[in-house]
Order: structure tokens, then sequence, then C-alpha cells
């Protein structure tokens, strides 16, 4: 049992944990140092991102974007989440959506009204699809440390065939090398995306599905990514 409480702080950190097993995990807090490190620095990271949706918008973005709405494809209605559920995505929700929001300031304020209301829409749905990983009743959360600095959380949903990596403490990269994700099947490294260079913490869904995968890893690239490893990954998490 101790063993699988070890596996939970990713989880817990997000507010997916509840009941027993919730109870069982804090009396394991009590006694385990690196689990309760580990919690604080994801908690820390969710927190931080969720400040950063506090970023002042540009004069008129509202009126701009609000103007354009109605030339906008509408997303399809969704029934609403029992309460359970979105009280677990509480937390989850912020920090992707705020990670979300700084990208999106960071694009810039030299484009048009739709094009702004487009960039929210696709915004919106990457987080709920960030959300949608971490809520998931049959989420998988593993954590571990990247050789030079860092931790990285990898969740896992195989029955919406998608992953996620929540990031924190990730150190700068030389020579604008970047962090490249990699799903490993049959021993050999899939590409699966890119971490959004220049962030230490945040949230990123990773390209394909888990289908096949037993682990998925973390490596130093050239910039704009390699299509196998150039090097040894700074950090392997079985899926």
């Amino acid at each position: 049992m101790t063993a699988e409480l070890h596996t939970l702080t990713g989880a817990y950190a997000l507010g997916a944990v509840s009941g027993p097993e919730e109870r069982a995990f804090r009396r394991h807090l009590a006694v385990c140092d690196a689990c309760r490190e580990e919690v604080r620095e994801l908690t820390e990271t969710a927190a931080r991102l969720a400040m950063a949706v506090a970023e002042v918008p540009p004069p008129g973005m509202r009126e701009r974007v609000m103007a354009a709405l109605p030339e906008v494809r509408q997303l399809p209605p969704h029934a609403p989440a029992p309460r359970a559920v979105r009280r677990r995505w509480r937390i989850s929700h912020l920090a992707l959506a705020a990670c979300v929001a700084v990208a999106a300031v960071a694009t810039g304020v030299a484009i048009d009204a739709r094009h702004r209301a487009d960039v929210a829409v696709r915004a919106e749905q990457r987080a709920a699809e960030l959300s949608a990983v971490t809520a998931a009743p049959d989420a998988t959360f593993h954590t571990g440390a990247l050789t030079g600095g860092g931790t990285a959380t990898v969740v896992s949903s195989p029955r919406l065939a998608r992953s996620a990596v929540l990031f924190h403490g990730l150190p700068a990269l030389p020579d604008s090398h970047v962090y490249e994700l990699w799903y490993r099947r049959d021993g050999a490294m899939v590409p699966a995306g890119l971490l959004p260079p220049g962030r230490p913490a945040g949230a990123a869904l990773l390209d394909g599905t888990p289908t096949g995968a037993d682990a998925v890893g973390v490596t130093a690239e050239p910039p704009g990514g390699s299509s196998t490893p150039t090097g040894p990954p700074l950090v392997v998490l079985p899926l």
C-alpha cells in the first residue's frame, strides 16, 4: 500500500484524491518527507499558474473579442459535470487555464478581433482537454525528477486516449534547445511534442495517444525538436 501511495502526489496536488484514499495519503504525508516536498512543489506550481490569469488585457480587447464572437463557430453544448467531478477539476482547471492565458498574452496585441476570438476559442478547448485528462476517473499520475533539475508529472487516461505533462522548476536550456516529449513504444521513442520554450512551469498535452506506449520521456533537443532523441532522456516516467 505504501508503494502505491507514493504515486498519488500529482493527483493529491490537483485535488483529485478523495475519501479513504485521501485520508490514507494524508497519514502517509506525515511520515514521508519526499512526498511532502513533492506535493508542496506541485501545489505551488498550480497556485502560480492560477495567479497568471490576473494579467491585465490590452485596452479595448474585451470589446473587440465580444464584437467578433457572433462570427465564431459555436462549440457543441455539453452536459454539466457532477458536483464531485467539478470540485476535482477546480485546481487543475485554474492552473491549466492560466497556462493557456499566459500563452495567449505572449502572442501580442497586433492581431484583429476575429483572430483574437478564434485564439480564445482554441485556448478554451485546449484547457478543457487538459482538465478532462487530469479529472478522468481512470487517470494515473507518475512524477519524477529530471536530470539537471525540475520535476515532471505525467497524467494519462486510457479511456480518453490522451496524456498530459505538468512540469515545474525546469532550468533554461543553452543554445535555444527545447524540451521534447516522447512516447516509448516497444523500446523506441516516438515524438510527442515540445514543452513551451522559456517556461520553468506549466502543462502541455502530448501529441498522439498513449495507446501501446509504456512510458513517457523528456529530452533536451536542438531548436524545433528532433525526430529521434539526440541524447539520453532527462526522465522516463511509466504510464
